[in-house]
């Protein structure tokens, strides 16, 4: 859609095909583009579910005569809604007669929200040391921008604290980065972001890191999770149904802290310095995850023990993940995510364990036959065309490392990623539980990306008076 528009703004006639379930998508799209007429051909049904001379029928008798109009013949102009001003009031009324208002113009994602009054808006700013008007980026679909201001508005609708105000700019900068690709937020898989959080600001706001840790209950980490979503909806512009087509859907994830005292502790690294930043520096982390899985009752008192069950379960959850590790366009994007307790880590570094060892032992044993992974590229998606070996994709570009062309045997076992450090490796959860939870990638959908939290000179006076101390 976007290549559509811009060729129609140099005056050259443009037909974006499309399967029927996303002509919503893509008309909204083009409307968030600033063309709401943007040409858009259907195609009857989903293209992976018809067989070749079915799918040319279906052109030929339905597509083809739209494409051939859309380029013949000028759409009349049109325009979409007007946006209204950063700072204007919209609607006036009660808890009840706002949320109503809300919920039926899509600002809302179904649950009440706190009335953003410029009162309470002011209040998240004296939080920060950036102008309200400060833009952070423009945000795709809908081109719109995101700026402090709407970040605050937001925080409040998801019920915030205003104290929380630095995690929530930290976040829409890292929505906004064009590396974590915030335009494909809305693909079918229905994946959500996880947000992972770094830093003495973990205790300075309360979040949670211990049991439940990913469960709603606990204010920061619930509505911090909850700001995501919305700020997704109202500033990016995903909405059910048209820009938002996730065949099922997930909902906005809580947020994970991590247990940095266990860290220090057995002498691990948190996510934030594997990421590039020092330890103590305060830091938000976010990555697309397609679905996850629990390792439940992991059994044994030494690393060799407990490891081969936990890289079973790495390797198992792995499908159309492979598709980021060795197709020659998204090579090496596969980034899964692993949790572990606290006693699980603790269990693991009393034998001496660095986190570079667990994540060199999970390399070298987290692995599936090369004919699986072959099919789940191949054969299982339609994604890469025509077929390809892993020892073509191997000889063919540099960036596939030569460990999945060792042999040209079908049964050799090939690792799931690139290289060990691929493996995102954290510590947290309830501390005396041996389970752990593997999340999977959704790549180039949605890499990691990582942001430092920026604090105002006077956090730590702000911060006693949040506490009202």
């Amino acid at each position: 859609m976007r290549a559509s528009v811009e060729t129609e703004k140099l005056g050259v006639p443009s037909s974006s095909v499309i399967c029927e379930g996303f002509v919503g998508q893509g008309a909204s799209t083009g409307a968030g583009l600033g063309m709401p007429n943007v040409p858009i051909a259907m195609v009857p049904g989903h293209v992976d579910t018809k067989s070749k001379e079915q799918l040319a029928e279906d052109v030929k008798t339905v597509t083809l005569d739209m494409i051939v109009k859309q380029l013949t013949t000028q759409p009349a102009e049109a325009k979409g809604p007007a946006e209204p001003g950063l700072k204007d009031i919209i609607f006036k009324g009660t808890f009840e007669e706002v949320n109503k208002y809300f919920y039926a113009n899509k600002y809302s994602d179904g649950l009440p929200i706190v009335p953003p009054t410029v009162e309470k808006v002011e209040e998240f700013l004296k939080f920060t040391d950036r102008s309200p008007d400060e833009k952070i980026s423009v945000l795709l679909p809908d081109n719109r921008e995101a700026t402090v201001w709407n970040v605050a508005v937001n925080g409040v609708m998801a019920g915030c604290r205003p104290e929380y105000m630095p995690v929530l700019l930290a976040l829409a900068e890292a929505m906004a980065d064009p590396k974590y690709g915030v335009e494909h937020s809305g693909n079918t898989p229905g994946s959500e972001t996880l947000i992972t959080l770094n830093g003495p600001i973990i205790k300075d706001l309360g979040f949670n890191y211990e049991q439940g840790v990913l469960r709603d209950g606990i204010q920061p980490n619930t509505t911090v999770g909850r700001f995501w979503r919305l700020f997704l909806r109202n500033v990016a512009g995903f909405l059910h149904g048209t820009t938002d087509k996730g065949t099922y859907g997930g909902t906005w994830k809580v947020v994970e802290a991590e247990n940095e005292d266990v860290e220090a502790k057995i002498g691990w690294q948190p996510l934030s310095v594997d990421m590039g930043f020092k330890a103590g520096d305060n830091v938000v982390t976010i990555s697309r995850m397609v679905g996850s899985e629990i390792i439940c009752s992991i059994f044994g008192s030494k690393p060799e023990e407990m490891l081969p069950f936990i890289s079973d379960r790495v390797a198992n959850i792995m499908g159309l993940e492979m598709l980021f590790t060795v197709s020659p366009e998204n090579a090496c994007s596969n980034k899964p995510h692993l949790q572990l307790t606290p006693v699980l880590a603790e269990t693991i570094a009393k034998a001496g364990w660095s986190k570079k060892d667990v994540q060199q032992y999970l390399f070298d044993h987290a692995r599936i036959p090369a004919w699986k992974a072959e099919k789940l590229v191949n054969d299982w998606t339609n994604f890469v065309a025509p077929h390809q070996s892993l020892c073509d994709v191997v000889n063919k570009t540099s960036k596939i490392p030569k460990v999945f062309c060792e042999s040209t045997d079908p049964n050799r076992m090939v690792p799931v990623v690139c290289k060990p450090d691929d493996l995102l490796i954290t510590v947290t959860g309830d501390p005396m539980r041996t389970n752990a939870q593997i999340f999977g990638s959704n790549g180039i959908l949605g890499y990691t990306v990582s942001k430092p939290i920026k604090l105002p000179g006077n956090w730590s006076t702000l911060l006693k008076e949040a506490k009202g101390q």
